[in-house]
C-alpha cells in the first residue's frame, strides 16, 4: 500500500516537471527565460523545454507593432498661443530582453517621453508654423522619441499628431484674416483684369487710328490723283479745241461752249440756294445760238492779213 501510494505520488510529480518544462511560444512572442531570477535566454515562437524550479517564464513580450494612443494636453507655442494637441505612437518590440529588463513599465515610459517632447517641439515653433507644418512636427518627434527609446530594445516607427485645435478666439482672428487676404487677392485680380483691358482697348484704339489716317492718306493720294488726271484730261481737251480753231474748225468751238454752258447750268442747278432761273423752253434755241456763233467766228476768220483762218484771241503777232 505504502509502495503504491509512492509510485503513484512519483508518476504524478513527473507529469507535474514534464508540464513545467515544456513551454509553447506562439507566433509573435518571444518568453524570457529566468534562472534563480537570472535573466538566461529569450525563448521565440515555437515548442521549448526548459528546467522546472530552476528555469521559469520572466516575461511574456509582444513582438507585433504596436499602437499608443497619445493623450490631450495643452501646449503654449512660442508667440504665447494655447493649443490642445493628441496623437498617436506605432512602435516594435525588437529586443525583447532590454524591453523586459531596461525599463520599468514599458507602455507607460513610452507614454510620458512622447508627452514632454511633444511639448519640447512644439513649444519652440509659432502658431503658424504648427498649423502648416504638421509633417515636419512629425518627423523631428519621431527622431527624437526614436532616439531616446533605442535603450530599451524599441523601434518607434511613427508619430503622428492626430489633432490641434487652437482657442476659438484665434480660429475666429484666422478665419477673418483668411477672408481678408482672398479678398484682397480677389481685388488684385480685378484690378489687374481691368488694367488689362484697358491696355487692350488703348491697343486698339491705336490701330483704329492708325489704319484711319492710312485710309485718309490713301483716300487723299487718289483724290489728288483723280484730280490730276482731271486736269491732265481738261488740259488735253483745251489743247485738242485750240488746234481745232486755229485750223479753223467751227463745230470744236460750238463743242467747247456746248460742254461750258451744260456744266454751268448743272452747278446752279445743285446750288442749295433758293434761285429763279429763266432758261428758253427750245433748247434747239440755245444750239442755234451756238450755230451763230460759230458762223461769225467763220465770216471773221479769212480776214486774216496772211490770207489764213483768223484766230481770234489764239492768234499770235
Amino acid at each position: 500500500m505504502t509502495f503504491g501510494f509512492f509510485s503513484f505520488f512519483i508518476f504524478f510529480l513527473a507529469i507535474i516537471l514534464v508540464f513545467l518544462a515544456v513551454k509553447t511560444v506562439p507566433q509573435g512572442t518571444e518568453f524570457t527565460v529566468e534562472r534563480w531570477g537570472r535573466y538566461t535566454r529569450t525563448l521565440r515562437p515555437g515548442l521549448h523545454f526548459i528546467i522546472p524550479v530552476m528555469d521559469r517564464i520572466g516575461m511574456k513580450m509582444n513582438m507585433q507593432e504596436q499602437v499608443l494612443d497619445i493623450p490631450s494636453q495643452e501646449v503654449i507655442t512660442k508667440d504665447n498661443a494655447l493649443v490642445r494637441v493628441d496623437g498617436v505612437v506605432f512602435f516594435i518590440v525588437n529586443d525583447a530582453a532590454k524591453a523586459s529588463y531596461e525599463v520599468r513599465d514599458l507602455t507607460r515610459a513610452i507614454l510620458n517621453l512622447t508627452l514632454t517632447n511633444i511639448r519640447t517641439v512644439m513649444g519652440s515653433m509659432d502658431l503658424d508654423e504648427l498649423l502648416s507644418q504638421r509633417d515636419r512636427i512629425n518627423a523631428q518627434l519621431l527622431d527624437v522619441v526614436d532616439d531616446a527609446t533605442a535603450p530599451w530594445g524599441l523601434k518607434v516607427t511613427r508619430v503622428e499628431i492626430r489633432d490641434m485645435e487652437p482657442p476659438q478666439d484665434l480660429v475666429d482672428a484666422m478665419a477673418r484674416q483668411m477672408k481678408a487676404e482672398r479678398e484682397k487677392r480677389a481685388n488684385i485680380l480685378d484690378a489687374e483684369g481691368i488694367r488689362a483691358a484697358e491696355i487692350l482697348r488703348a491697343e486698339g484704339d491705336k490701330q483704329a487710328a492708325i489704319l484711319e489716317a492710312e485710309g485718309r492718306r490713301e483716300a487723299a493720294f487718289r483724290d489728288a490723283e483723280a484730280r490730276e488726271r482731271e486736269a491732265e484730261a481738261e488740259a488735253k481737251a483745251t489743247n485738242m479745241v485750240s488746234e481745232a480753231i486755229a485750223q479753223g474748225d467751227t463745230q470744236a468751238v460750238n463743242y467747247f461752249v456746248a460742254q461750258k454752258y451744260v456744266e454751268a447750268l448743272e452747278q446752279f442747278a445743285r446750288s442749295p440756294n433758293q434761285k429763279v432761273f429763266f432758261m428758253p423752253t427750245d433748247v434747239s434755241g440755245v444750239l442755234g445760238s451756238i450755230g451763230g456763233i460759230g458762223e461769225l467766228w467763220k465770216e471773221i476768220g479769212p480776214r486774216n492779213s496772211d490770207g489764213g483762218p483768223n484766230n481770234g484771241p489764239w492768234d499770235k503777232a
